[in-house]
């Protein structure tokens, strides 16, 4: 028979910061925040120290700097958050096969088959927390109850670095005092609407009858949160399938006004694109363009091949349809994003050709060379140009940032 408490949730602390600091451990106990630091820049991570002074993800880098001015701003590199991403989820999967990947630092775990392995759940949490310390140098909190719901509500009250076990049957005594928000569908509509029922907290939200709600909020949306307020959470922990996309993107601190700067740009993110794709092991049959002008207006344009393609040759050369597809002219551009979708694996068996693929073997070839030499060793010989780079708001170090062969 497994554990009553048998959904963990677990949260690596100030993901980004904390992989900063391992690298850079003068950082400890310093407030950090990591984001793009250009006017246009926005908070990705903040330490524990820096949200003691309001600062908080999303935040405008501008803002952040006000609330926390010494704090030490530093741009991300997500090429080190996928690494430490892939070796926290290679730990998670060791304690169990059934892992629910959140994002890139965050995931529920089914453990109920721990049970001949750990006296208690808590023993699990611990056993986790201290596993990922050991091989990750990273910090985690973890909640376990008997749902999803009361799972994460349980390591966001254990953070920083905690644990907490909600056990069997004081699902409602932990979940009643917390404010309606803390529930899954609260946005601020919704909070303003139960406002005017007089209800601030999750226990006024269950003595409400659940009519009540359904009339005020619709049945399925009233009719799931009065379920949630009574703690009532059935969802099983369902492992990841893979993911759906993958995406480079880029907000410029400089409107670009050039088409060759857009083009410019697409031709990095296509090269950033081919290295993500080949780093998972996937191919993609969807391309997407994105596009947002300095008005803020939106153009995505998306392109089907009839074969999955991972090579940079191949990205570009769909990424320009794409634009070709984009009125350009005389609009400042604001964004830039590339992604891929229909994904699936990379040794997928394709159509032959007549004929060999050159740039098959070519980017096979860089590969190799940016593994012995690093990853500024070759790039496209466009992208070498000052001129055709506008400058990085987020200055970052990506270990991604112009791979592929030269066109």
């Amino acid at each position: 028979m497994g554990f009553d408490e048998w959904i963990a949730h677990v949260d690596m602390d100030a993901f980004f910061v904390e992989v900063e600091r391992r690298r850079r451990p003068e950082l400890r106990r310093v407030a950090v925040v990591v984001g793009g630091t250009g006017d246009r820049g926005v908070v990705a991570s903040a330490s524990y120290e820096a949200r003691r002074r309001g600062v908080h993800s999303a935040m405008p880098t501008v803002q952040a700097r006000r609330l926390c001015p010494h704090a030490v701003f530093l741009p991300a590199d997500h090429g080190a958050y996928r690494d430490a991403s892939r070796r926290v989820f290679e730990v998670l999967r060791s304690f169990t096969p059934v892992v629910e990947p959140l994002s890139v630092d965050e995931a529920f775990l089914d453990v109920s088959g721990l049970r001949l392995h750990f006296e208690k759940p808590a023993a699990v949490g611990e056993a986790i927390r201290e596993r990922l310390r050991a091989e990750t140098g990273l910090p985690a909190s973890v909640g376990l109850a008997t749902s999803k719901l009361i799972a994460k509500l349980a390591s966001e009250r254990a953070k920083p670095n905690g644990l907490l076990v909600i056990p069997a049957g004081g699902e409602t005594d932990f979940l009643h005092p917390l404010g309606v928000r803390a529930l899954w569908g609260v946005g601020e509509a919704t909070h303003a609407r139960l406002e005017e029922l007089g209800v601030s907290t999750v226990g006024e939200l269950a003595a409400l009858p659940r009519a009540t709600l359904e009339r005020r909020l619709g049945a399925a949306g009233g009719g799931l949160l009065w379920e949630l307020a009574q703690a009532r959470d059935d969802r099983a922990v369902e492992p990841a399938e893979g993911a759906k996309s993958v995406s480079v993107e880029h907000t410029y601190e400089h409107d670009l006004r050039a088409e060759s700067e857009v083009a410019a740009e697409v031709l990095r993110h296509a090269h950033r694109l081919a290295a993500r794709l080949r780093d998972a092991g996937l191919a993609a049959r969807t391309v997407t363009l994105k596009v947002r002008y300095a008005d803020l207006t939106v153009v995505t344009r998306s392109e089907t091949s009839d074969g999955p393609i991972d090579t940079a040759h191949d990205l570009v050369a769909a990424a320009r349809r794409l634009l070709d597809r984009v009125a350009l002219a005389g609009k400042a551009v604001r964004l830039v994003g590339l992604g891929a979708s229909g994904l699936e694996a990379g040794e997928t068996p394709r159509q032959l050709e007549l004929g060999r693929r050159p740039w098959d073997d070519l980017e096979g070839a860089v590969d190799h060379i940016r593994g012995r030499f690093g990853d500024q060793a070759i790039g496209p010989a466009r992208l070498a140009s000052p001129r055709s780079r506008p400058a990085d708001p987020s200055g970052a170090r990506r270990r991604d940032a112009g791979r592929g062969h030269p066109e």
